[in-house]
């Protein structure tokens, strides 16, 4: 899952250029505190109603001095919950304990000998809405060796790339002040990496921004704090789908490692996680990972 070679940074074959939008960062909470509600996420500025509480986590539960798992009923999570399992393309380890709820925030933890956070909502859908708050900031000596924390929606079938990926969050280190995405197309797992390559600068993400994706029969487009910043549609060539034409997806977090050992360590924190469908649109896919 998530091999290095879907990391085309410089606009691998198959990815088109796009017009951004450049944002501006709104006033955040300290560090130190969780995130208070502020206007502008996407939710509320285009009335996505109420998110499907079942599989959305506020994460108001745990404390500091008593940090809790997240919700097993709603994410999946390396092993047994107590154990780790091989990191991306086997560097490092993905750990439970390394994703602890602690009082209104959830802390993925990134440490320097290559440990790192993983999970997996156990909620699948075809078409649908996705939204968090999320901030994340290196915690060591930079030495080059960072963190990707990344948002995805990921095929339920585990098929890639034949069922496509939609990375609307993911950056090569904790805290940069550019926001960045990855969307893949379903496509034969025999071509050349297919994805279309987002960013916009100007987010300073050591501090809270609702970062959200709608996934339509028409389109995917991404936002940042409620403001549009990529829409893809289409695409459909003889080696791949139209990029919109993924089948089920479910949500993962992930602080992922791409340099084995020696890292510099990392915090990623998520506010919240909300899910909502389309109506009319949205198909359940698997809930039973």
């Amino acid at each position: 899952m998530n091999l290095p070679a879907r990391r085309l940074r410089d606009l691998a074959l198959g990815v088109c250029a796009m017009t951004l939008i450049p944002l501006t960062s709104p006033t955040a909470a300290a560090r130190t505190t969780p995130a208070a509600p502020q206007p502008g996420s996407a939710a509320e500025r285009y009335d996505w109603g109420d998110p499907l509480p079942q599989w959305s986590d506020e994460f108001n539960y745990g404390s500091a001095n008593a940090p809790q798992a997240p919700d097993p009923a709603k994410w999946h999570i390396p092993g047994d919950g107590t154990s780790c399992w091989p990191g991306h393309d086997g560097n490092g380890r993905r750990c439970a304990g390394n994703s602890r709820v602690v009082g209104g925030v959830l802390r993925q933890t990134g440490e320097e000998n290559g440990d790192s956070a993983w999970l997996a909502s156990r909620y699948g859908q075809r078409y649908g809405r996705w939204e968090a708050r999320v901030r994340s900031q290196g915690t060591g000596p930079d030495n080059g060796r960072q963190y990707h924390p990344r948002l995805i929606l990921w095929p339920d079938s585990d098929r890639w790339p034949e069922d496509g990926e939609y990375d609307y969050l993911e950056n090569a280190a904790p805290g940069e002040d550019c926001a960045e995405a990855f969307i893949h197309y379903p496509h034969r797992a025999d071509a050349e990496v297919q994805q279309e390559f987002a960013r916009s600068c100007g987010v300073d993400l050591t501090q809270w921004h609702d970062i959200a994706v709608e996934w339509t029969p028409d389109h995917v487009r991404g936002f940042v704090d409620g403001e549009e910043w990529f829409r893809f549609t289409g695409g459909a060539n003889d080696v791949r789908e139209c990029i919109q034409c993924a089948p089920s997806m479910h949500q993962t977090i992930q602080l992922d490692n791409f340099h084995g050992t020696q890292m510099q360590s990392a915090e990623y924190e998520i506010d919240f996680l909300r899910v909502y469908t389309i109506d009319g649109v949205s198909e359940p896919g698997n809930t039973a990972r």
